[in-house]
């Protein structure tokens, strides 16, 4: 619950600076950002290269000391390598991403991928410890630092550098470098982090165990196709809309790519619970695996899960009108269209998570890699052949399909290899039930105007299914808070 909770509040907190950049940034700018904030995932893989996921697979009392001090050797050694890279062509990977114009926030995405590189083990132990509270701390912490140095840089600075023009601060302050001043903000928020596990980083010994890192590579390297994969699926569709979508001019195709990302972000409750739960459940499943009842604790944690994701649907789509607010910037208003799909997607999202554990039990993680590499060729292929047609429109069905492919695959496949006695027919009816409620709230919408009446249609029909699913989970939910 504290990782779950933590990360929760995490990922909330940095939420709220969306209506801020929405409201700060034009609509190239927040593209701009979006797609620099696409990229740093794929780097995030490659210095990580499964260490983190292999630390919990591999890790115990017994040897805990060792794995820690191998996994944080090879991601320093890696870390090192891409950091160099980005030194040495930032300029060509810049125009790549289509930010030409600013060669130097490539600079300062090195700065920022290595300072989160360093933390990803030290956090690991934390969680593999069984320290909660200080991670929780760390966490929500960090994001806050980030918070207010985003503020001060975006909205301070400039008006200070405004009044003293002939300051020290006013001759530092650069113009139009809002993208380069929250790389700079999360600069910040690294150095902080990294004060507070200054504990766990100087317990840090570079005595590689080179026999137990070639078993944690074994393991670890299908898991960085599923990085890759991943990554491509999940945020690669900011950069191919920057370079096919047919807005007419490089900068509309950046206030598309902004549209899309802030309209994306209103999926917040649905990928916050998947973020909270692969925190959460991934070192949970690891511990149970060995218990004679660990097939049936899965398919609980699934059912359960399945229903929170359903009612945060519901959540979302039900007061959209009111959801918007969180965009400070109406142009982008239009995009909203995306919002449904993208819910509906990241649901199978977070279904193929909870799924994926059979592979990483039974030792067999190229077959995740296989199931996100797929999911890649049809976010690519939807992405390639329809963006200039349809623009964020089909980056959003990429998404739907994408995901949706991976959830059934992997759970035909893991089935098969590790059966885990799920409810499915009941899960897929709690689902059909909740996209027929939310048509039911479509046509109100419709034939009413009358706003008042629609949220309390739309409040009675979330409240319904709630109270139907209390219904028919009562014995359940009665065992569980009993115990």
């Amino acid at each position: 619950m504290w990782y779950g909770l933590s990360s929760i509040a995490a990922r909330f907190i940095s939420y709220l600076l969306t209506p801020y950049l929405t409201l700060k940034l034009t609509d190239a700018a927040y593209g701009e950002q979006a797609i620099v904030y696409a990229f740093i995932p794929f780097l995030n893989v490659i210095v990580t290269h499964g260490m983190e996921t292999a630390y919990f697979r591999f890790g115990s009392k017994e040897n805990e000391e060792k794995i820690y001090h191998t996994s944080s050797f090879s991601m320093i050694i890696v870390t090192a390598l891409v950091v160099s890279c980005l030194l040495i062509w930032g300029a060509p990977i810049a125009s790549l991403l289509q930010i030409s114009l600013h060669p130097e926030y490539i600079k300062l995405v090195a700065w920022v991928v290595a300072l989160d590189a360093l933390t990803t083990i030290p956090f690991s132990k934390l969680r593999l410890e069984g320290r909660p509270k200080k991670y929780a701390f760390i966490k929500v912490g960090g994001i806050l630092i980030n918070i207010i140095a985003t503020y001060a840089f975006i909205s301070i600075l400039p008006e200070y550098a405004t009044a003293h023009k002939g300051s020290f601060i006013a001759g530092w302050y650069v113009n139009k470098f809002e993208v380069g001043y929250i790389l700079i903000a999360n600069i910040l928020q690294n150095i902080f982090v990294l004060v507070l596990l200054q504990k766990e980083i100087r317990a840090l010994r570079f005595n590689i165990d080179y026999k137990l890192w070639r078993q944690m590579m074994l393991y670890a390297l299908p898991l960085i196709l599923v990085g890759f994969g991943g990554m491509i699926n999940e945020t690669m569709d900011r950069i191919m809309l920057g370079w096919w979508a047919n807005g007419g001019s490089p900068e509309a195709n950046k206030a598309l790519v902004g549209t899309y990302s802030a309209c994306y972000k209103l999926a917040i409750l649905i990928t916050i619970s998947i973020q909270a739960f692969r925190m959460g459940a991934e070192p949970f499943f690891f511990k149970q695996a060995a218990s004679d009842n660990a097939q049936k604790t899965y398919a609980r944690v699934m059912k359960f899960f399945v229903i929170t994701l359903c009612i945060m649907f519901l959540g979302v789509v039900l007061y959209i009108d009111i959801w918007k607010l969180f965009i400070r910037n109406p142009n982008m208003y239009a995009g909203l269209k995306v919002v449904p799909i993208l819910l509906i997607a990241n649901m199978f999202l977070g279904v193929y998570y909870n799924l994926s554990i059979w592979y990483k039990l039974s030792n067999k993680t190229m077959a995740g890699a296989w199931i996100t590499l797929l999911g890649a060729v049809i976010t690519i292929g939807i992405n390639f052949l329809l963006i200039p047609r349809y623009g964020y429109m089909a980056s959003a069905w990429a998404t739907f399909f994408c995901y949706g492919t991976m959830m059934i695959v992997s759970y035909k496949w893991g089935q098969k290899v590790y059966f885990i006695p799920y409810a499915t027919k009941k899960l897929i009816a709690y689902f059909v039930i909740t996209l027929l409620l939310y048509s039911i709230n479509l046509f109100i919408l419709w034939v009413s105007s009358n706003k008042a009446f629609n949220y309390l249609f739309a409040s009675i029909l979330l409240l319904g299914f709630i109270g139907f699913v209390v219904k028919i989970e009562k014995k359940e939910l009665k065992s569980i808070f009993n115990n």
